[in-house]
């Protein structure tokens, strides 16, 4: 069937996946859209306008989005991944998301045993541990690098992920309300520190964009690209393209971070890239498919959580940790700095703002890494 715009109707496309991203970002301030995200908002809106055959499943505008926006859209997200500071500071909340990503990679590898999910199983499966060590780059970035595009299954997977995240999140701000588990560990943080937390929040506010910052961090992901794309066809290996460009990010973050620190605008750029993404995820999918795969995908995902629940509260017990120490790490394993960051702020845990960034940035540098290498032993 047709649709009312064509493929090949590009303006207007590229007006409805800019206006999409937009319109995420701008909900993601509202008390309603704070609930959903903004990536699931801008999936939404595609979603519904391609079931409604209003706009095409495929496009040349969505390839570019695949080959150019989502490359770019990591080494600038990449930018603050700092990996000596993240060692040195993020003390033993640093511990804590370790255990948690041993036990993300155990629930992954357990759930795939037990929840059936097709022929591109394995590369879901990766996708899902990249995602529970990292967040929601990692999530784009091992789809990349495991070559799963399939919008339909993607859509559906970041809808389970949703779902199942926001359950779980409610869960994480529970737990440390539960008095007999409480009593179970050690008590490390009961004096804030409000500085700290200022600190972190100042980094995460930023300052205003400067454009020649904006260029200059665009032109070093573009330069990045360049390299690491150059190099998986020198080397004969085009899918690991993405790890190479994420790895030179965090080589480019951890050795130069006072003049990186200095650029604006890079986290910013990324995430509107990001978001473009998104929207092509929800344009390319059919609404039969994801209502089919979404179930499968809610279990497997549930799965994973509670594996990975299980194990850092064993680990954390035997390693002496703080359970709020143990509750932040598992959120930055689970939805990145942002939210760690802001669950930490919420209750108040000001000593802890800062391992929380530090540690979900961590994540960012090395999931797509461990998600891939599960996906690909899993194969």
């Amino acid at each position: 069937m047709d649709t009312l715009i064509a493929g090949d109707q590009h303006w207007i496309l590229w007006a409805i996946l800019l206006g999409a991203a937009a319109f995420g970002l701008w909900a993601e301030k509202t008390r309603w859209g704070a609930r959903l995200s903004g990536a699931v908002i801008a999936i939404f809106v595609t979603f519904l306008l391609s079931n409604l055959r209003i706009i095409p499943i495929a496009a040349p505008a969505y390839d570019t989005v695949w080959s150019f926006f989502v490359p770019l859209a990591i080494p600038l997200l990449l930018l603050k991944a700092d990996l000596r500071r993240i060692l040195r500071e993020a003390g033993p909340t640093l511990l804590a998301f370790c255990a948690g990503g041993i036990g993300t990679v155990i629930g992954t590898l357990i759930a795939f045993q037990i929840v059936p999910l097709g022929e591109e199983g394995y590369k879901l499966a990766g996708i899902f541990c990249a995602t529970y060590i990292g967040g929601s780059l990692n999530y784009v970035a091992a789809s990349e690098a495991l070559g799963l595009r399939s919008g339909d299954l993607l859509t559906a997977g970041v809808a389970a992920d949703n779902l199942v995240m926001t359950l779980y999140f409610l869960v994480l701000f529970a737990l440390p309300s539960i008095g007999w588990l409480r009593r179970r560990y050690i008590r490390r943080n009961e004096a804030e520190e409000p500085a700290a937390g200022n600190r972190a929040q100042e980094q995460e506010s930023g300052s205003r964009i400067r454009l020649v910052d904006l260029a200059t961090v665009l032109a070093l992901s573009a330069g990045m690209c360049a390299v690491g794309y150059g190099i998986a066809v020198l080397a004969g290996m085009p899918s690991a393209a993405i790890l190479i460009v994420t790895a030179l990010a965090v080589f480019l973050a951890t050795a130069f971070p006072e003049k990186i620190s200095r650029l604006t605008g890079a986290h910013e750029a990324g995430t509107l890239l990001m978001m473009v993404f998104f929207a092509v995820i929800g344009a390319s999918a059919n609404i039969g498919v994801v209502f089919r795969e979404g179930p499968v995908l809610f279990v497997f995902a549930a799965l994973i959580l509670i594996i990975h629940l299980v194990f850092i509260l064993g680990a954390g017990r035997l390693l002496r940790l703080d359970l709020i120490e143990i509750v932040i790490a598992s959120n930055a394993n689970m939805g990145g700095p942002t939210t760690a960051a802001a669950m930490a702020t919420a209750r108040r845990w000001d000593a802890l703002v800062t391992p929380a960034i530090l540690v979900g940035t961590l994540g960012y540098a090395i999931a797509t890494f461990i998600g891939t290498a599960v996906g690909n032993f899993l194969r």
